[in-house]
């Protein structure tokens, strides 16, 4: 794989990457990217890993007809290096059975032991 496909332009083994090997990401954003990035790698294990222990599904199953193409980050709200929780707003486009659509949501990440954990959707 070349460029990550979060978006960001960079290769994928420098960007969500190494999130995916370990390393944690240093903001909400950065950690909705990696999760982005995982739905397209199929990383359940770093899905799971980053949701929040309150909110997290005992399994995850990922729709292998599901072919994601794109992320734009649409807001986001704290999250950043010193905060301890925050919100980011996405747009992800995908094509289904044939068909585009897109997942258009507001997430919210608090901060756990330091770590960046997603936690739910938000209105």
């Amino acid at each position: 794989m070349n460029n990550c496909p979060c978006g960001l332009g960079e290769p994928y083994d420098d960007c969500c990457g190494k999130y995916h090997r370990g390393a944690e990401p240093p903001s909400a954003e950065l950690l909705m990217r990696a999760r982005y990035c995982a739905y397209v790698v199929g990383d359940r294990k770093f899905l799971l890993r980053t949701w929040h222990e309150k909110t997290r599904p005992r399994a995850l199953t990922l729709e292998a007809d599901q072919n994601w193409q794109g992320l734009a980050i649409l807001d986001r709200v704290g999250g950043g290096l010193f905060d301890t929780e925050g919100i980011v707003e996405f747009r992800a486009r995908y094509v289904a059975e044939g068909r585009p659509g897109t997942m258009h949501d507001r997430s919210r990440f608090v901060k756990v032991d330091g770590h960046w954990r997603y936690v739910d959707e938000v209105d």
